[in-house]
């Protein structure tokens, strides 16, 4: 698999109908999968080697990303889906590898600035229940 640019990792969300718009300006993005494990090691375990239940726990995904806003009405939706505590449905774009879609909770926003500069912001979300994955 070649390189791939980092700007092409995009972040979306739901539009209310049938479609997603981009969340504007992202900067940085990384988006992280995981699954807990169960422990079933006895007493009768081989060796005493470790024993982990397949097909169970709890699986997740968090995505996090920074950047500045294109215009208030972007900065004003987030800031709103984050202080009402919304789940929407997020999509999410990774080159060369695929779709993921589903809901997601924004946990945390975080606005920065310097004195010369723009104010910028990391949001961070976390999913909140069945993802999809479609391979692009």
């Amino acid at each position: 698999m070649p390189a791939q640019k980092g700007k092409d990792l995009l972040i979306k969300i739901s539009d209310g109908g049938t479609g997603f718009v981009t969340v504007a300006g992202l900067r940085t993005r990384q988006i992280s999968f995981n699954a807990e494990t169960v422990d079933v090691t006895s007493a009768e375990s081989a060796g005493r080697w470790r024993e982990l239940l397949a097909g169970v726990g709890v699986r997740r995904a968090g995505i996090t990303g920074s950047g500045v806003f294109k215009d208030e009405a972007s900065d004003a939706r987030m800031r709103q889906v984050f202080f009402d505590g919304d789940i929407l449905t997020y999509q999410i774009i990774v080159p060369d590898f695929g779709r993921i879609e589903g809901p997601f909770q924004i946990t945390s926003l975080e606005y920065r600035g310097d004195h010369a500069g723009e104010v910028t912001f990391e949001m961070a979300f976390e999913s909140a229940g069945a993802l999809t994955f479609v391979a692009l």
